[in-house]
């Protein structure tokens, strides 16, 4: 999810029109740091123990 964010915010950079991008790229990354922190506190995320 981190990942995808990433490559969200390039393609915005690199497709400045697409100011919609920064928005999905921004909110993509913040997800995934969130799910990414809980999973490792080790609470199950959607029934799964490990995020990933």
């Amino acid at each position: 999810m981190i990942g995808f964010g990433i490559f969200l915010l390039i393609l915005a950079v690199l497709f400045p029109k697409l100011g919609v991008l920064w928005g999905i790229g921004i909110l993509a990354i913040v997800i995934g740091v969130i799910l990414f922190v809980v999973g490792s506190l080790g609470h199950a995320i959607g029934g799964r123990r490990h995020y990933y």
